[in-house]
């Protein structure tokens, strides 16, 4: 703003107060104006319309006992139809917005723990807002944004806390691991469990075959050889299963020393053994 020749221009987003004779006359919009001041008119000072931007530290405590720093911002800005207002009626007015953040947010915060502070900082920056608001009015001044914009606990406290975090999450993690190799061990014995039994039913129709063949080979062998029993098969079965048994083990490199006896008689002591076997067995039930 200059002033020569009684004329004062005003900038834009600007107001200028003018006073005659020490006393308020009029608020001047931006651009060009005459201002006599022969008769006594003189400009007081100019009001910025724009919007402004306060950041407040305010330290306090919470429900729980825990020290924070909480960092509000107020975008605020004066009123052009209630210039005079903001231009006389408060002296400083940064430090007069400063004083209403402390007192509501000291009254707020005490009643929440540290947790519902951060959940709740919304509802916070609402309460200030609306106590700027109604207190700001009345010197001209709108509210425009109020803002949480930072919550700072101690140090070591902010240490704890993401311990405790840590924690929660290292357990959650032990949980799952734990639940993983459960759900391993039980598919493994659900395995184990299937290929023993699907082993079994192999076993089992391994030795229904030898005996469907067994019996058919003494059925086919009694109606073609006349005067032949059923002794007398099994004992030439007995035999030939001897023979490929010694075959096996011979055409084998990796088998183990194996002591039986050898000879045509050994056959006839094998089949009574067995024979025996079965007949004590067939007692004792």
């Amino acid at each position: 703003m200059g002033q020569a020749l009684g004329c004062i221009q005003v900038e834009q987003s600007t107001v200028a107060i003018t006073e005659a004779f020490g006393k308020f006359d009029d608020v001047l919009q931006p651009g060009c104006h005459c201002l006599p001041w022969c008769f006594g008119k003189q400009a007081a000072g100019t009001l910025s319309l724009r919007v402004q931007q306060l950041d407040v530290r305010c330290e306090t405590k919470t429900k729980d006992n825990v020290f924070v720093n909480v960092v509000a911002s107020v975008q605020y800005r004066a009123l052009a139809e209630k210039a005079q207002d903001a231009f006389y009626k408060l002296s400083n007015t940064r430090a007069q917005i400063q004083s209403y953040v402390f007192d509501v947010i000291r009254a707020s915060v005490p009643k929440l723990e540290l947790d519902a502070v951060f959940e709740q900082k919304n509802d916070i920056a609402r309460a200030v807002e609306g106590e700027l608001e109604k207190a700001m009015s009345h010197y001209g001044y709108e509210i425009v944004q109020t803002l949480i914009v930072d919550i700072e606990p101690d140090e070591h406290v902010k240490r704890a806390m993401n311990e405790i975090n840590a924690a929660a999450r290292m357990r959650v993690a032990a949980n799952e691991k734990a639940e993983a190799e459960k759900i391993l061990q039980i598919k493994r014995a659900e395995g184990d469990a299937e290929s023993k039994y699907l082993a079994g039913l192999g076993v089992a129709r391994q030795r229904q075959a030898i005996v469907d063949g067994l019996r058919d080979s003494v059925l086919a062998f009694s109606e073609n050889v006349p005067g032949t029993s059923s002794k007398d098969v099994m004992d030439m079965v007995l035999v030939t299963q001897y023979f490929d048994t010694m075959k096996e083990i011979g055409a084998s490199s990796k088998s183990n020393s194996v002591f039986i006896p050898h000879g045509p008689g050994a056959v006839r002591d094998i089949a009574s053994q067995i024979r025996d076997g079965l007949l004590q067995a067939s007692q004792n039930n």
